[in-house]
C-alpha cells in the first residue's frame, strides 16, 4: 500500500506522515529531503541553482540516499544541512528543472521497491507524478496564518518573514511546468488549522483502513 500525503509546508505534513508510518509500521519517505539534498549538491558545485544543465550536472554526479531517517548526499550525512537558510531559499529553483525532478521521481519510486514496495510517503507532487495510483491519496492543508506560525515556532524566525517565505515557495512551487504542487485527483483535502496532529493522524488511519 503506498500513502500519498501532499501538500505545502506548515500543515503538519511531516510529522503527520512520520507518525503514521509508525502507527501502520510502514517505510516513511519524504521526498522533499531528496530535493534539499540535491540543491546542497548544486550549490556545492557552485553551479546556478536556477540554471538547469549545470544543476543536472550537479544531481547526476552525487548520490542521495534516505537511509534509517538519515538524508545522506555521497556518504555524507546531509540531515541538518538540508534545512539551511541558503538550501529553503533555492529549493524551489532546483526543484522546478524536469530533469533533476525526473531523475529525482526515479529514485524515490525506487526506494518505495527497496523497502518492500508499500509506504507512506510525502511531497508536493506524490499523489500527481510519483505514484498517481496510490491507493490512499490526502492533501494537507491550512489556512495561511497557521502556516506560518507553525513554520516560525520550528525555525524561530518572525511570522511575516516566515509568511512571505511560504508565498513565495507556494507560488514557485504551483506555478512550475514540471509537476506544480496541485490537490491529487482522488485525493481527499484535509484542513489542518484547527486540528492538533492527533486528529490528523487518526483521520487518515481511518481513511487507509477504509480503502485497504
Amino acid at each position: 500500500m503506498i500513502v500519498a500525503v501532499d501538500g505545502p509546508g506548515g500543515t503538519g505534513k511531516t510529522s503527520v506522515s512520520r507518525a503514521l508510518a509508525r502507527l501502520l509500521g510502514l517505510p516513511h519517505l519524504d521526498t522533499g529531503a531528496f530535493y534539499r539534498a540535491a540543491t546542497v549538491a548544486v550549490l556545492a558545485a557552485g553551479a546556478d541553482p536556477a540554471e538547469p544543465v549545470g544543476s543536472l550536472r550537479a544531481v547526476t554526479g552525487s548520490r542521495i540516499q534516505s537511509v534509517a531517517g538519515a538524508i545522506l548526499l555521497d556518504g555524507r550525512d546531509v540531515t541538518e544541512e538540508i534545512r539551511s537558510e541558503a538550501v529553503e531559499r533555492n529549493v524551489s529553483a532546483v526543484s522546478a528543472h524536469p530533469e533533476v525532478r525526473a531523475l529525482l521521481v526515479s529514485a524515490q519510486r525506487d526506494w518505495v521497491d527497496e523497502h518492500g514496495g508499500s509506504a507512506v510517503v510525502e511531497g508536493r507532487d506524490i499523489g500527481s507524478m510519483v505514484f498517481p495510483d496510490a491507493e490512499v491519496k490526502v492533501y494537507l492543508t491550512a489556512r495561511p496564518e497557521v502556516r506560518a506560525r507553525r513554520r516560525a515556532l520550528e525555525s524561530g524566525v518572525d511570522d511575516s518573514e516566515t509568511a512571505e517565505a511560504l508565498t513565495r515557495r507556494d507560488h514557485l512551487d504551483s506555478t512550475r511546468a514540471a509537476s506544480p504542487l496541485i490537490v491529487p485527483p482522488g485525493a481527499v483535502v484535509i484542513d489542518t488549522s484547527d486540528m492538533s496532529i492527533d486528529q490528523v493522524i487518526e483521520t487518515v488511519a481511518g481513511l487507509v483502513t477504509t480503502r485497504s
